[in-house]
């Protein structure tokens, strides 16, 4: 398939929060602390759905961090062995989807990043939110208008974020410098 197929497959749809995502996110972190119990790993949610109140993709967002002397291939093969799809690799970061099948999405959607420690901005960016309802609120104000503009191009849709993520992110490190 095309990216511009795959987007038609999967577009960005936003609902309202779900107190659910906590606990396919727990019932998740299980399954992958399970999958990788030979390595010490750091496991997150991340993401909108880690923030109560705010309208999200209907997607779990997962960060595993592992230690740097640790070889990130080898933890992805066990990953992918286990039913994840490989979306993205770069050299210190492999992402990972799951409840992605040929006829759209599972009732259950995952979308995992794996790092090595250290390399967590979203952890400083989830936890600003969750301190700062009102600049949570902002974001999904932002992410409500950008939604159906670019309902079918997740890279445009991310982009426009970016900005927004950044500054908050920015901040975030200096209020919580040393908290990870």
């Amino acid at each position: 398939m095309s990216l511009e197929e795959l987007w038609e497959l999967f577009p960005i749809f936003l609902v309202e929060h779900n107190d659910r995502w906590n606990l396919l996110y727990e019932e998740m972190k299980t399954t992958l602390q399970s999958i990788l119990s030979d390595y010490p790993v750091k496991i997150n949610h991340i993401g909108s759905s880690a923030i109560p109140g705010i309208w999200a993709k209907n997607i779990v967002d997962i960060l595993i961090e592992i230690p740097k002397e640790i070889d990130i291939e080898s933890v992805a093969k066990i990953i992918e062995k286990n039913g994840f799809i490989r979306m993205s690799s770069e050299e210190r970061r492999i992402s990972f989807n799951y409840g992605y099948t040929k006829n759209g999405f599972e009732d259950k959607v995952y979308h995992i990043h794996l790092r090595y420690a250290g390399d967590n901005d979203e952890l400083f960016f989830r936890d600003y939110l969750l301190e700062h309802p009102n600049v949570a609120k902002d974001y999904e104000s932002l992410k409500l208008r950008l939604w159906k503009q670019f309902e079918h191009n997740r890279d445009a849709y991310t982009n426009a974020k970016t900005a927004f993520i950044r500054k908050w992110t920015d901040v975030a490190k200096v209020e919580y410098f040393g908290r990870y």
